[in-house]
């Protein structure tokens, strides 16, 4: 089973490759949900609260994302703490899925990786193809902000990512979203029906 990694900075286009892929019937990760439902695991909250303390969480033992961001980006020492305790499990959960998709007999499976830094990252390393979708800043902006975040948070968030420059690097296949989503998809799409002939 091939393993298609779409990288690409916030508000760049990767939901709408994705899309495009898994309409045709590819599997699908999504590495950010799946960083979020390791966040209701029972030993990863037992964790988080020996590091970071009772303020991250709700009235009803949740972790609080905000909270915890606040505090886990606060410095890199703290960033490293929370990968520390987060990464292995989204590793771990990672792997069921492959496995999951595998035994269904799927030919691929999109992985959307929104904190990609590089090939050799543990995730990444074993990844066939890497997709960059990419778009101008401003317009990454713009779309962000219209789907609700305010522009300072989408630039603080900017800020964290890898360069569109370190993305070419790493990247099989580049998709310049600067035009419409029609566009991109159909380019996504002429690039999978070409890719899958070898698969």
């Amino acid at each position: 089973m091939k393993k298609l990694f779409l990288i690409g900075g916030m508000g760049a286009g990767k939901s709408t490759a994705r899309k495009a892929l898994t309409d045709e019937g590819l599997a699908w990760i999504d590495l950010d949900q799946v960083g979020h439902e390791v966040l209701t695991w029972g030993t990863v909250k037992d964790d988080l609260r020996g590091a970071f303390g009772d303020g991250i969480f709700d009235e009803g033992g949740e972790v609080v994302r905000a909270e915890l961001a606040a505090v886990a980006f606060a410095s890199p020492a703290a960033t490293r703490k929370l990968n520390c305790i987060t990464m292995p499990r989204i590793e771990e959960r990672y792997t069921d899925l492959i496995d999951e998709f595998e035994h269904e007999g799927k030919p691929a499976v999109v992985v959307e990786y929104s904190v990609f830094r590089n090939r050799q990252q543990s995730l990444a390393y074993g990844a066939d193809v890497v997709i960059a979708v990419l778009a101008p800043l401003e317009v990454r902006i713009e779309r962000a902000v219209a789907s609700g975040f305010s522009e300072e948070d989408v630039r603080a968030r900017i800020a964290r990512q890898i360069t569109d420059a370190d993305r070419i690097e790493a990247a099989d296949v580049v998709f310049n979203n600067d035009g419409t989503p029609e566009e991109l998809r159909n380019e996504v799409l002429a690039w999978w029906n070409e890719y899958k002939k070898e698969i």
